[in-house]
Formats: structure tokens, C-alpha cells, sequence
């Protein structure tokens, strides 16, 4: 989050002798800041949300007392109007309006019973959530660890050259010319980064050499590209880069709104490709909308997705299932192997994902058995 500039108003607790008002100011705005945390206190008790409850045991206590007076004056033989008649009309109002503040009481007791139900219903929900996506996390990062170094640099090259190449733009950006230099010259030296380490050798002169407005351009240029990229994180932290190093330019005041409207604009395009692979019953093309919707919902966005994707989720599933299930029929283990590799993976929480799991050693075993053996044939 950009922050461009705070300034804090005086508050009840913040001293105001700078101003020129003497010892009674300070004290005058204790008193109030003593009073509005007292009140504070007062409405945070939970004793306001029983006062219809209150109301309607006050009610019924006037119309007791006014009902009794009634029948004492009665068997005292006095006049029926007006104290007898009175005190009867004031027992037939109080119990009337007892038994509507106790109506009212039932309804707002029931109301807040459904608003906790739904909160707390909606926390454990974000929780479930959380907790799959954390497994899911966990598997990606058990999948990684499997790799041999060798697999790893193949696998996550480019992932490691976006993120090395950012690392010195963005010092590059700060105006930290010697470190900038300092990482080029430290990549130069390894064989794999040298191309790269020209690359961007040749950025930092462009961009050094380069007047302040040219500056501002290559910046707003770059920013654009990983925006292109959605590469929305990378795009945030140069936009404050951009903002620190020229705060009195307008146009770099305003790129965090622009960054805003791409963002919820490549979420719109997004939302609306769901909603055409769901109608459409494209289950690869919607599961693979979704890994990329997922990180632009917010927790109630996304539970009102929640039907449409467990339906794609549950067609899915089957799928892989019967794929699975016709694989070790047919005893083709190479495939019964990626098909449950890929439920493992998917589908981590879900029951024939446990089973697999715990098969998972017989399948490799078998299918490097079926490997071998499609091997042997093939040469003799």
C-alpha cells in the first residue's frame, strides 16, 4: 500500500499548548476524551441488545401493579371512575405494549441469532479455504523438493531470470546506480545470466544518461509490460519506486489508480471467461480461468463462486476418476500414474486422493515395471 502523506488532527488526547491556549485546553479535551471512552464503554456492553427485554418485564410489572391497585380499589367499594377505571385502562396498555415489545424482543433475538450464524458460518468457510489453499501450496512445494537440481534449474529458468532481472530494475529505479552496477557485473561472471547481464547493463546506461522526463517514460514503460505480465505485485512495488523517486510528477501520481483500473478490468475479462467456460461445460478451460480468477477474489467474492466451481470441480474429478479407474483396468500404469499424480495434485482433500496417495508407491513401481518391459519389446 502507497502511502503519500499523513498529517494527524488533533485529537482528545494529543496536547495543544502549541497552540497558544494555555493548561485549559489540554484538560477541557481530557474531560471529553474521559466521556466519549465512556460512552464508547456503554454502547460496547451487550446490555443495550437485552432493553426490549428490559421493556417488555417493565410493562408487565405496571400492569401487575395497576391491575392489583384495580381489584383493591374494587373490594374497597370506591367509585369505579375515574381511579378504578384509570388504573384498568393503564393495566390494558402496559400489557398490550408488553406483548408487543416482547414480539419486537423475539425478532431482534432472532435476527441476531441468523447475523452470528452467517458470520461465523462465512469465518469457517474462509477457514476451509485457507486451509485448501495451503495444502495445495504444500503439495507444489513437496513436488519441488522431489526435483533433482538439475530438473529445478530447468524448471524454474525463466521464474529465476524475470525475478533476477527485477531485482536490479528496481534498484535501477531507486537511483542506487553503484549496487544496479554491483548485481550486472556479479551476473556477468556466471555463463547462464551473461546475456542477461548485457541486457540490462545496456537499460542501466539508457536510463542513467536519460533526463528526468525520459526517466519517468522508461519507468511507466516497464510498469506497463508487467502489467501486460500481471505481474501486479512487481508493478505496485515500481510504482512507489517511480512515486519516491519523483513525487512532484503528476503522472506518477497518478499510475496507482491506473493500476487499479487494469487490475479490476483483467478481473471483469476474467470473471467473464468463467462464466462462458461454465455454460459452455469446458472443465479444463474453466479450472484453468480459476487458478488465475483465485488471486484477484476477495473471500466473499469468492464464496459466491462456490457452487459453480465445486460443480466444475466434482465433473473434474469424475473425470480423472473414470480416466484413472479404465488406466488400471487395461493395466496401462504409465498412464493410471499421471492420471493419479494429477488428483494428487488437484484434488489433494478429496477421498480418492487419499487412496492413491497411499498407493502412490505401487503405481511408480508398476508402471517403471510397464516401462521396462515396452522397452525390451521395442529392441527385440
Amino acid at each position: 500500500m502507497i502511502v503519500l502523506g499523513f498529517v494527524p488532527e488533533p485529537g482528545p488526547f494529543v496536547s495543544m499548548d502549541w497552540m497558544g491556549g494555555g493548561n485549559h485546553i489540554p484538560e477541557m479535551y481530557n474531560r471529553i476524551g474521559v466521556d466519549m471512552k465512556a460512552v464508547k464503554f456503554c454502547k460496547d456492553l451487550p446490555l443495550w441488545r437485552f432493553a426490549w427485554h428490559f421493556l417488555f418485564a417493565f410493562l408487565i410489572l405496571i400492569a401487575l401493579v395497576t391491575g392489583m391497585t384495580s381489584v383493591a380499589l374494587s373490594d374497597l367499594g370506591a367509585e369505579p371512575w375515574p381511579a378504578e377505571a384509570v388504573m384498568s385502562m393503564i393495566g390494558a396498555i402496559a400489557l398490550v405494549s408488553a406483548l408487543l415489545a416482547g414480539f419486537f424482543s423475539l425478532l431482534l433475538l432472532a435476527s441476531e441469532s441468523i447475523k452470528t450464524s452467517k458470520a461465523n458460518c462465512e469465518k469457517l468457510e474462509n477457514l476451509v479455504e485457507m486451509i485448501t489453499r495451503n495444502n495445495s501450496l504444500l503439495a507444489g512445494i513437496s513436488q519441488a523438493v522431489r526435483l533433482s537440481d538439475a530438473a529445478k534449474e530447468i524448471a524454474f529458468r525463466d521464474t529465476e531470470r524475470m525475478e533476477l532481472a527485477e531485482a536490479v530494475l528496481s534498484k535501477l529505479h531507486q537511483h542506487d546506480f553503484e549496487e544496479t552496477y554491483s548485481m550486472v557485473r556479479a551476473m556477468a561472471q556466471t555463463d547462464k545470466y551473461r546475456g542477461l547481464a548485457e541486457q540490462l547493463g545496456k537499460t542501466a546506461d539508457s536510463y542513467r544518461n536519460a533526463t528526468e522526463k525520459e526517466r519517468i517514460g522508461q519507468v511507466m514503460s516497464h510498469i506497463d509490460g508487467l502489467c501486460v505480465q500481471y505481474r501486479w505485485n512487481q508493478a505496485a512495488a515500481q510504482i512507489e519506486n517511480l512515486i519516491q523517486a519523483f513525487p512532484y510528477s503528476e503522472e506518477a501520481k497518478l499510475m496507482p489508480r491506473k493500476l487499479r483500473e487494469r487490475k479490476d478490468r483483467r478481473k471483469r475479462d476474467l470473471l467473464a471467461m468463467w462464466d462462458q467456460a461454465v455454460q459452455s461445460k469446458d472443465t479444463d478451460r474453466s479450472l484453468e480461468i480459476l487458478r488465475d480468477l483465485d488471486t484477484y477474489l476477495t473471500p466473499t467474492e469468492g464464496l459466491a463462486l462456490k457452487e459453480s466451481a465445486s460443480s466444475v470441480f466434482r465433473t473434474k474429478l469424475h473425470n480423472l476418476g473414470v480416466q484413472f479407474a479404465l488406466a488400471v483396468t487395461e493395466r496401462k500404469w504409465t498412464d493410471a500414474l499421471d492420471a493419479g499424480q494429477q488428483i494428487v495434485r488437484d484434488f489433494p482433500n478429496s477421498r480418492m486422493s487419499h487412496e492413491i496417495r497411499a498407493k502412490m508407491d505401487i503405481l511408480q513401481e508398476r508402471a517403471k515395471q510397464g516401462g521396462r518391459q515396452t522397452t525390451e519389446a521395442a529392441a527385440s
